[in-house]
């Protein structure tokens, strides 16, 4: 093996920022399948404290973007498909063929959870299946069980947990939603023939998976690797890495911490590194569910930075608050902000900012975050911007 190719962490960060599309400003027409392609994936969420997470990371890549565009590339362009990476997500059309086994993962663990395993569950598999087929999407609300037993915070009644586990096995799939509402339909009405056509072994779908992950993430060990998707495990990826380990520069990469960690990279790294585009000077206000975020042992690897959610924390344990957003600027996080949109008035509301240590906060930056949280209330449709 060569002498591994060392990346100092200022680089390693532009590297990643400018792999998910964080590192400049993109301007002119909107592509939103490239972008969501470009990712990988969006995750999908249902909190809408400012905009909802999908919105928000799209909007952070292209600020064109506006809410209703995923909706019609959902439904009427049929450019993405709805399942489950690490959480609910929408996934390139394209990549449809690469996830056939994903379902049969997580039907899998579903049932080893208990999901299936009666007649009475056949049952209302059975009618959720017939009733679509004849009658066309529907939602959840078009059914009526009641859970059984004690209610648990997470129980489900009986329609909606067969709903969701067909969803989950790819049976059915997310025709369109209405105010975030999900409505099922069988695949091969949603997933186009030809896509559906394309049948891939496992290990091609593995090795496409790996492969994929690492081009998005740039540099990575193998539970980088793993944890970007989460649909290939742990003993998977190593095989994969010891399988194309020729094809894979080795790299240590210098953390946050000043640390070197050894790393792969695809052979494109030096180009990669030799034409990183200058970084933007937006301060960027980076959503929760963001996937520069969502990895967080990367993200306190790679910039230092201590992040968690809090949304399920009760409030008298939270460190910030229910839904707190990074501040990036230019390659470091440099702080967080609590802000609300309040509906009735047409006000983003601050609620509360948070320096991260050792920032000096000048006069320009506070100039660069108001024009971002003037540039945020446009994008969730509010008028005016205040401080609390």
């Amino acid at each position: 093996m060569p002498a591994p190719l060392r990346i100092k962490n200022r680089d390693a960060r532009r590297l990643f920022l400018d792999a998910q599309g964080l590192c400049s400003h993109l301007t002119g027409s909107l592509d939103l399948g490239q972008i969501i392609r470009d990712l990988g994936f969006v995750q999908l969420d249902t909190i809408q404290i400012v905009s909802r997470a999908h919105h928000h990371i799209l909007w952070s890549r292209h600020q064109q973007y506006r809410e209703s565009m995923l909706d019609h590339h959902l439904t009427e362009q049929r450019g993405v498909f709805e399942h489950f990476t690490h959480d609910a997500s929408v996934i390139p059309m394209d990549f449809y063929p690469m996830w056939t086994r994903q379902f049969r993962r997580l039907e899998a663990k579903l049932r080893r959870r208990g999901w299936h395993v009666d007649k009475a569950g056949d049952a209302h598999h059975e009618q959720g299946r017939q009733r679509i087929a004849a009658e066309g999407p529907l939602c959840t609300k078009d059914f009526e069980t009641a859970v059984v037993g004690d209610k648990a915070v997470w129980s489900l009644p009986p329609h909606k947990r067969a709903l969701e586990y067909l969803w989950y096995a790819g049976e059915l799939s997310t025709s369109h939603r209405q105010k975030f509402v999900k409505y099922y339909d069988l695949s091969e009405r949603v997933i186009p023939a030809d896509i559906r056509a394309r049948l891939l072994s496992d290990q091609e779908q593995i090795d496409w998976l790996c492969q994929a992950a690492l081009q998005r993430i740039v540099f990575g060990s193998d539970g980088d690797i793993q944890r970007f998707w989460d649909a290939v495990d742990h003993a998977e990826v190593k095989q994969w890495a010891a399988t194309v380990s020729i094809h894979l520069v080795p790299v240590e990469i210098e953390g946050a911490d000043r640390v070197w960690r050894q790393a792969v990279a695809l052979a494109d790294i030096e180009a990669r590194l030799q034409s990183l585009p200058p970084l933007s000077r937006r301060l960027r206000i980076v959503n929760p569910f963001d996937p520069v975020i969502r990895d967080r042992t990367r993200l306190q690897r790679l910039f230092g930075f201590d992040y968690r959610v809090e949304m399920f924390v009760p409030a008298a344990k939270r460190r910030w608050g229910y839904y707190v957003y990074p501040l990036l600027d230019r390659d470091r996080f440099v702080g967080r902000i609590e802000v609300r949109a309040h509906r009735k008035t047409s006000t983003l509301t601050v609620q509360n900012l948070w320096q991260e240590p050792g920032v000096t906060w000048s006069t320009s930056r506070e100039d660069r975050l108001n024009a971002e949280l003037r540039r945020l209330a446009r994008l969730a449709g509010m008028k005016t911007v205040t401080r609390e």
